[in-house]
C-alpha cells in the first residue's frame, strides 16, 4: 500500500486529543447557552414576525456549530498546533475590551472606544505603527459612525466627537 497513511505508519505520528480545545469547545458553547437563556428574558414588542429575541439566538447557534466543530476536530487531534504561549496578545486584547467599555461608561462616545479598541487589537496582532493605527482607526470609526447615524439612522453611544458631527 503506497501512499497510505494508515494507522501503522511509522512516518505519522498518531494524534493525541488536544484538552485546550475541549475546553474552547466547552466554553464556546457555555456562552451559547447564556445568549439564549439571556434572550429568553427578553420582551418581545412585535405580534407577529421576529423580536429582539432573534438576534441572540442566531448568533448563539453560529457559537453551537462553532463549538460543535470545534469538539470534534479537538477529539480527533485535528486542531492546528498553536505557535506559542505568549499571553501579551490576549491581555491587549482584553485591555482594548476594558477601554471600550470605560470609554463608552465615561461618555467618551462610540468613535473614541472603537478607536481605542482597533490600536490594542492591531498592536495584539503585532502591528507597532501606533500612530498611523490611531489615525486609521479614527478615520474608520468616523465613517462607520456616519453609516449608522446619518444612513441607518441607528444611535450610538455619543460622545464629544459625534456631538461636532
Amino acid at each position: 500500500m503506497t501512499g497510505d497513511r494508515g494507522a501503522g505508519d511509522p512516518a505519522q505520528p498518531p494524534r493525541r486529543v488536544d484538552r485546550a480545545g475541549i475546553v474552547i469547545a466547552a466554553l464556546l458553547a457555555a456562552l451559547a447557552a447564556v445568549l439564549v437563556f439571556d434572550a429568553r428574558g427578553l420582551q418581545s414588542t412585535t405580534m407577529y414576525g421576529m423580536g429582539p429575541e432573534a438576534m441572540p439566538v442566531v448568533v448563539a447557534i453560529g457559537l453551537a456549530l462553532l463549538a460543535i466543530g470545534n469538539f470534534v476536530d479537538a477529539l480527533r487531534g485535528n486542531l492546528p498546533a498553536r505557535e506559542s504561549t505568549d499571553p501579551v496578545p490576549v491581555v491587549l486584547i482584553l485591555v482594548g475590551l476594558a477601554l471600550l467599555i470605560a470609554i463608552i461608561g465615561f461618555g467618551g462616545g462610540f468613535i473614541l472606544a472603537t478607536s481605542a479598541l482597533f490600536v490594542t487589537t492591531s498592536a495584539a496582532f503585532g502591528r507597532r505603527a501606533i500612530l498611523m493605527d490611531s489615525i486609521i482607526a479614527l478615520v474608520m470609526s468616523i465613517l462607520i459612525y456616519l453609516a449608522f447615524d446619518r444612513l441607518l439612522t441607528l444611535s450610538l453611544p455619543t460622545g464629544p466627537l459625534e456631538r461636532l458631527l
